[in-house]
């Protein structure tokens, strides 16, 4: 008889252990709030009117069609049972052999209600099309502002200079050199400003010096101002106040400054480990559980190499999610399981049009060549060859063109009010 495995999420971990746990041995039931994949590292490329969101979005029935043995249901779930091996949730009870958390995380507001409230976020391709229609109905509502009005709409913010901050500040800084002053030729960009803020005393901290120093020189020279040691007090939809007392009138902050999971009641205590992430043991399994396991970037698993935990990327997913799927295998076949380690092969993030930085083990990269490197690594992680093929397109369009033709605002009439 199959034993029934029960995933939590269909992110990067999600995915991959459905694809790759042996459909002779196991039933599936992949558990998702919605109904698609969404390929978070370009997100931002969304939310800049670059490619589509149907290029980085790949509905989960889609994706395994053809597999009798997996299942997908769409629903919020609320509770694990582990006493009684069921999850509880907004479509009803689940069953399960074996439980899998790959939820991932959300966005930490450090307990600031009013940020919550009025800042733009950047984690589904919700967000990113929201983003996308703000910004291209800011500059609809500039056209005929007041001088007092223009202010707060002159002046986007962004909070958070890990790679999604710096990607964003650097695609938005292209987009107003190149792009909009083509659509709005009766506004002046040059006071049009763009603003990263970091609460450390450096951007993309968890990559290299030398990468540190280069990605700030990058971001200076697309004219984008870099307040670093700077923390965020409040913003009310207008005034944003830093903790020093100063205060900026914006319409627009994108708080991108950290991440927390998104976690499930039901799980012991004990199991909750720093920064909320639930503690796992070398084979993913959640501490003080007997058949509960989590992976990706909601786990935290201490090993030689990472004594505080995995770094929360795509690669540590997937790498999981693979042994798993061979840990699951072997303990029904009665074999000794596997203990992860990652190795990590680098980190890059990139800054804007040939501007790019990439850490290996023991060499630097920066500019044109870490850029196309970093094109051809997140291209090769895109799900279908259509799909890869699609985007690869549209960059090549952009790149000769230096413009984009996805500049469209998708959003009901009813709401549509440029006098708001």
């Amino acid at each position: 008889m199959k034993q029934r495995i029960v995933i939590l999420g269909a992110g990067f971990a999600g995915i991959q252990l459905a694809k790759k746990l042996d459909e002779k041995l196991f039933e599936i039931l992949i558990i998702d709030k919605i109904n698609h994949h969404q390929f978070q590292p370009l997100f931002y490329q969304v939310a800049t009117s670059q490619i589509e969101p149907s290029s980085i979005s790949f509905p989960i029935r889609n994706i395994f069609k053809g597999k009798p043995n997996i299942q997908i249901r769409m629903a919020e779930v609320w509770e694990v049972k582990s006493n009684e091996n069921k999850i509880v949730s907004s479509i009803g009870d689940f069953e399960y052999d074996y439980l899998v958390i790959a939820t991932g995380c959300k966005t930490n507001f450090f307990g600031n209600k009013h940020i919550e409230e009025n800042a733009f976020t950047l984690k589904s391709t919700y967000d990113a099309i929201t983003i996308r229609n703000h910004i291209l109905q800011t500059f609809e509502k500039i056209i005929s502002a007041t001088e007092e009005e223009k202010e707060a709409l002159m002046n986007l913010v962004i909070v958070g200079a890990g790679p999604t901050g710096m990607e964003l500040s650097g695609a938005f800084a292209e987009i107003k050199a190149y792009i909009l002053p083509k659509d709005y030729p009766k506004i002046d960009f040059s006071s049009f400003n763009i603003t990263l803020v970091e609460g450390s005393s450096h951007t993309l901290n968890s990559m290299s010096e030398k990468s540190k120093e280069v990605s700030e020189s990058y971001i200076k020279s697309l004219g984008i101002h870099l307040k670093l040691n700077t923390l965020v007090k409040d913003y009310d939809g207008e005034l944003l106040t830093f903790a020093s007392g100063e205060t900026m009138k914006t319409k627009t902050l994108i708080w991108a400054a950290g991440v927390t999971p998104d976690l499930i009641a039901g799980l012991p205590s004990s199991s909750k480990g720093a920064a909320n992430r639930i503690i796992v043991n070398r084979q993913n399994k959640v501490h003080d559980t007997k058949n509960v396991y989590a992976m990706g970037d909601c786990a935290i698993m201490e090993t030689p190499l990472y004594t505080k935990g995995h770094p929360q990327v795509a690669n540590v997913a997937i790498n999981q999610a693979n042994l798993l799927a061979r840990n699951f295998k072997s303990i029904l076949q009665r074999k000794p399981l596997q203990d992860y380690e990652y190795f990590d092969l680098g980190s890059m993030a990139t800054i804007g049009r040939n501007k790019a930085v990439v850490d290996f083990r023991k060499l630097h990269l920066r500019g044109y060549l870490a850029w196309l490197i970093w094109m051809f690594l997140h291209l090769m992680l895109i799900l279908s060859v259509k799909n890869k093929l699609i985007i690869f397109i549209q960059w090549a369009w952009a790149y000769v063109s230096k413009d984009t033709s996805l500049r469209l605002i998708l959003m009901s009439n009813k709401k549509f009010d440029t006098s708001k």
